[in-house]
């Protein structure tokens, strides 16, 4: 086996972010394209009780969800699941999925895809947050969400199936 070693200059630590609110959430965009030389998105998301996904499908990158605090129920294709912590769920692109967080909650999670887009989507529908709080819940502009998904390789299909 070949391996490779990372010099030490050629090394990118990623400093603490600032939170973000995103469609009911706070999000951190802990890795971007910039510092994954294009190549993944790393969001923490905080989402508040009962909060959840549209119904969406991936066409350029897979979606992989890691559950540090809370429950969720992930949705991919026909199959559903319950996440505890240290839970990890597969959303691979081609294949709608979502998820929905327990009526105990808040979750913690971590997404994951493997290109730039993802992290790109959710800067541009995210805000600064002011503190470090959920923000209040509001209507999201559904229109601004499909189109900004869709420019971001995504396709938003409706609300998670019940």
């Amino acid at each position: 086996m070949q391996m490779t070693a990372v010099k030490t200059d050629d090394a990118t630590a990623v400093a603490a972010v600032e939170p973000r609110e995103f469609l009911n959430t706070l999000v951190w965009i802990k890795a971007d394209g910039s510092s994954t030389a294009g190549t993944q998105s790393l969001i923490e998301i905080l989402a508040p009780a009962g909060w959840e996904t549209p119904w969406h499908n991936h066409l350029t990158h897979d979606e992989y969800f890691y559950i540090l605090e809370g429950e969720v129920t992930a949705q991919v294709g026909d199959a559903r699941v319950s996440l505890k912590p240290g839970d990890f769920a597969f959303g691979p692109r081609g294949v709608p999925h979502g998820y929905r967080v327990s009526k105990s909650g808040p979750a913690r999670l971590l997404m994951i895809t493997g290109d730039r887009d993802f992290a790109e989507f959710v800067r541009e529908m995210s805000v600064p947050a002011s503190g470090d709080s959920l923000p209040e819940p509001s209507e999201p502009d559904f229109e601004r969400v499909v189109a900004a998904a869709a420019q971001h390789g995504m396709e938003i299909l409706g609300p998670m199936p019940d």
